[in-house]
């Protein structure tokens, strides 16, 4: 057996099934769950009709570069979306099974196990970036992300010996679970250490679409590479999904962009992992990536969920609400374990605690003492979940 797979952490999720299991909520409520993003808007009627009339494509191999259809389609996505020159669609795309499967695999391509390795990444964090750095034989290394520096991660605070020994660092903009952004200045300061360095700059960019600002788009790397000089994005890679942005986490599609000669590896990496994504799912995600008249759609909705909900708890647990992503990250009155285990034991409303999703990094756990409310229900079901949490606070 691999014996790195002792190294893993239990997910975020294994931990919240433990920290309930003895506990029996009130029958008389219905459940509203607030854990996990999973998107729970329709889907886009034209993907799911692109979806049903490709399916005679099940009888061919899809290739791991994946069709030139969708690759032109997510090129043009990328020019249009951030104002870039038109990636090279053969060699600056990668479609692929979902940005977790991508996220994941790049630190298996891309990392060197030689003794001392790192791979940095925020924290709080989406924990694949950590399990795909033990299992390259790396080490990881956590910059806090908090109130004080705005949920933001600085590249100055990263000492000269940690940038020598770092090899791939992972940033999420928007962020999980805080949906800070990062501005492209920021991005930039990221760029030009990864070039000094030879890092590699992995950016998770999964909740790109869903914002507050319709005239504010979150920026993302490839378009901070233009501004930093650095036209042929090297040592860069953004990481984009389907997941979110249209409402179609079953679908797993998603791209990687940016490096030509590290998706030249990447892709020799996937020849022999077997993950090319099926020919209908390509299909289908082409649709999708050529229109936004849904995406706009979708962010409304969220838009009036978080104004509602956030309006809602306002007497007894404000909430800032975040420039992107569909996450509430509000801070607790008591210790965020103790808080969702009472929360679902008196209203039947499930949360997560913040400290299962970051580590013990600098002398402090940056989630520790926030719950992460995935606003992803129903406008109804989270307005109902607001009323409950300010029904359960105004009892302690």
């Amino acid at each position: 057996m691999n014996t790195d797979l002792d190294r893993l952490h239990p997910y975020p999720f294994e931990r919240l099934a433990a920290l309930i299991a003895d506990i029996e909520p009130p029958r008389s409520l219905d459940p509203v769950v607030l854990t996990i993003g999973e998107p729970r808007h329709d889907a886009p009627t034209a993907v799911i009709e692109a979806l049903h009339n490709s399916l005679h494509l099940l009888d061919r191999y899809p290739a791991t570069r994946g069709t030139a259809d969708l690759r032109n389609a997510i090129a043009d996505w990328l020019q249009q979306r951030y104002g870039i020159a038109r990636p090279d669609p053969g060699r600056q795309v990668l479609p692929v099974s979902g940005t977790r499967e991508a996220l994941f695999a790049i630190a298996q391509t891309c990392v060197s196990r030689v003794p001392g390795a790192l791979v940095l990444s925020p924290n709080p964090f989406y924990q694949i970036y950590e399990g795909a750095t033990l299992l390259a034989g790396a080490e990881p290394v956590f910059l806090n992300c908090h109130a004080d520096n705005g949920f933001l991660p600085d590249p100055d605070s990263i000492d000269a010996e940690t940038w020598r020994h770092c090899q791939l660092l992972y940033l999420c903009t928007p962020g999980n679970p805080s949906g800070a952004v990062m501005p492209q200045s920021l991005l930039c300061r990221f760029i030009d250490k990864a070039l000094e360095h030879d890092v590699i700059l992995v950016s998770d960019e999964c909740y790109s679409e869903i914002y507050s600002d319709e005239d504010a788009p979150p920026p993302g790397l490839l378009q901070a590479c233009i501004e930093a000089g650095n036209a042929t994005f090297r040592n860069c890679l953004s990481f984009h999904s389907l997941s979110k942005r249209s409402n179609l986490p079953g679908l797993r599609s998603g791209f990687v962009a940016g490096d030509a000669d590290l998706l030249d590896a990447f892709t020799r990496y996937r020849n022999y992992h077997g993950c090319a994504m099926p020919l209908h799912h390509q299909a289908a995600s082409a649709v999708a990536w050529r229109d936004e008249t849904h995406v706009a759609a979708n962010r409304a909705l969220y838009r009036e969920k978080f104004a509602r909900v956030a309006s809602l708890l306002a007497p007894a647990l404000p909430v800032q609400v975040p420039e992107a992503g569909f996450y509430l990250w509000p801070r607790t009155p008591i210790p965020d374990t103790d808080f969702t285990q009472r929360l679902y034991a008196e209203e039947n409303v499930l949360v997560l605690p913040g400290r299962y999703l970051a580590r013990d990094a600098g002398g402090m756990n940056p989630g520790e003492n926030h719950v992460r409310l995935a606003l992803v229900a129903g406008l109804a079901d989270c307005e109902e979940a607001a009323r409950r949490i300010v029904r359960f606070l105004g009892r302690l």
